[in-house]
């Protein structure tokens, strides 16, 4: 199986009490290194630039077997500054690279698009209207997922954000969206969304909303599961969505399920993925099998 990725990479600059740590991260990137620890051959098409930080993500990506297709980066790699809201939440302040993102698509990504089983795109710049039109032409007939994943300190404009994310949903085999989401670029109610994105053609919606679980809609039915419990504290949230997104995906790119059960399975091991990611640090997918590689990329490679 192989799948391709479009969207983000970047450095994390970690600021709490204990300190300012880098972690190399971006959903899109997330979501490339998780395909591969499932098993799936995948490519990154993403802007990366010729600096420091640029190396460290290259060389991270060399790690866990990801191929990049990079994109020119005339203000260096993207960086952000993460720090928490007294409620716990993640805060992101991103410098102009990122705010500034583009990706190009040359005839290696074309032709990395056109092979692969599965494409994924997230943390997109949909409200860019040259970037969708891009995107979409370098698409054809691929079968994608999408997850929106807005950035507020990274979007220009909600309503044509919404306008580009839905132009790729209305065609998408998945698309995955979270309780963030649904507050960030509609009214909040992540069941409603779920209602829409069908309504305008998405083949399965996958709706995660934290402590309340996950729901995956599709034609064969609605499947729910809650947040899967596992020894251990959980450590950082940050990673769950996009590891639930790469276990769905990795698990479509084999197939679509055929029976109730396969689809609840799908579900069900996605959210033990999600909760495996959460008991460690940074974004990188772990397994039930791979917790023991807990400090493994805290600081890049």
């Amino acid at each position: 199986m192989t799948a391709v990725v479009i969207g983000d990479a970047l450095i994390d600059e970690i600021r709490d009490a204990s300190g300012v740590r880098e972690l190399v991260g971006g959903a899109a990137l997330n979501v490339a290194v998780g395909l591969c620890r499932l098993g799936v051959e995948t490519t990154l098409i993403a802007m990366v630039g010729d600096d420091e930080a640029g190396q460290h993500i290259r060389e991270y990506l060399r790690d866990y077997g990801v191929r990049l297709i990079d994109s020119p980066a005339p203000l260096g790699s993207s960086r952000a500054v993460v720090t928490w809201s007294s409620a716990g939440e993640p805060q992101y302040a991103f410098n102009e690279a990122a705010r500034g993102r583009s990706i190009r698509y040359g005839d290696e990504a074309r032709e990395a698009i056109s092979t692969a089983d599965v494409v994924a795109i997230s943390c997109f710049p949909f409200d860019r209207p040259d970037e969708v039109d891009a995107l979409v032409d370098a698409l054809q007939d691929a079968r994608i997922a999408v997850d929106p994943n807005p950035r507020s300190g990274m979007m220009g404009d909600v309503a044509e954000f919404v306008r580009g994310f839905e132009l790729l949903a209305a065609r998408a085999e998945l698309v995955k969206v979270g309780a963030d989401d649904a507050t960030l670029l509609y009214d909040g109610d992540i069941d409603a969304l779920r209602g829409r994105l069908r309504r305008l053609g998405a083949g399965a919606v996958l709706a995660t909303a934290g402590a309340a679980g996950a729901v995956l809609e599709t034609d064969a039915g609605v499947f729910r599961a809650p947040i899967a419990s596992l020894p251990g504290p959980v450590v950082d949230t940050v990673g769950a969505g996009d590891a639930t997104l790469a276990a769905v995906a990795a698990g479509l790119s084999q197939g679509e399920p055929r029976t109730d059960a396969e689809w609840q399975q799908l579900l069900d091991d996605a959210m033990l993925i999600a909760a495996a990611t959460c008991r460690a640090e940074g974004g990188l997918l772990r397994t039930l099998e791979s917790l023991q590689e807990a400090e493994r990329g805290v600081f890049g490679s």
